[in-house]
């Protein structure tokens, strides 16, 4: 697209790590969500980040701000407490998914969940919502690409709007088990919010249209 940046861009290159780099100290904290879980450092970090850099390309999860693909914002160490960071979820835990007691189809095959924990450049980024809607559509909606029968996503207690957010994502996630489908649960509104975006994850005018704001 002329005049689009390279999801995986050379523009500025010496700004970002690299897909093959891990470097804590340009990833944000794992915070609650992740706490007492299994957090995912090193390869196989890596290894999901690559896959999630593929799956937000297909799916259009953009970051607007920085016109990149919403992966490379864990590279990007202007911001280098923002981005993704994920821990596979113990079974034992007290939030921990029980297929048993959601409604549907889906549930029953739940076994392997990952958590993903999405950090914005600030505590009042107006996008949080619609990027953590777009990146569990992403995952969750191309589930055949990776090992884990769920990925649930929240954002952090440091956003304004914690509440609102990962209640919309629980929504959203207890909506998917029932239906077993990602787009369809994101289609019928679930977790979606009065401003629609376009594919690229940037806010439009507010609407009462239930329309998916990604592919």
């Amino acid at each position: 697209m002329p005049g689009f940046p390279s999801p995986f861009g050379s523009d500025g290159d010496d700004l970002f790590d690299g897909y093959d780099e891990f470097v804590a100290d340009d990833l944000p904290r794992p915070g609650a969500f992740l706490d007492g879980h299994d957090v995912l450092t090193g390869a196989d970090h890596l290894a999901f980040h690559r896959l999630t850099r593929d799956c937000f390309e297909e799916r259009g999860v953009y970051d607007m701000t920085f016109d990149y693909n919403l992966a490379r914002l864990n590279l990007d160490t202007r911001h280098g407490d923002a981005g993704f960071r994920y821990a596979v979820e113990r079974g034992d835990a007290a939030d921990a998914v029980d297929g048993s007691e959601v409604d549907g189809d889906a549930a029953d095959g739940i076994d392997r969940v990952l958590r993903a924990e999405f950090t914005p450049t600030t505590a009042f980024c107006p996008q949080t919502h619609t990027l953590t809607v777009g990146a569990f559509r992403a995952w969750n909606g191309l589930a055949d690409r990776h090992e884990y029968d769920l990925v649930r996503v929240r954002a952090p207690p440091t956003h304004n709007q914690i509440e609102a957010v990962n209640d919309r994502l629980a929504e959203l996630e207890e909506a998917y088990l029932g239906m077993g489908d990602a787009e369809a649960a994101v289609d019928e509104g679930v977790g979606i919010g009065s401003n629609r975006v376009d594919k690229t994850g940037g806010a439009s005018a507010p609407s009462g249209s239930t329309d998916t704001p990604f592919k």
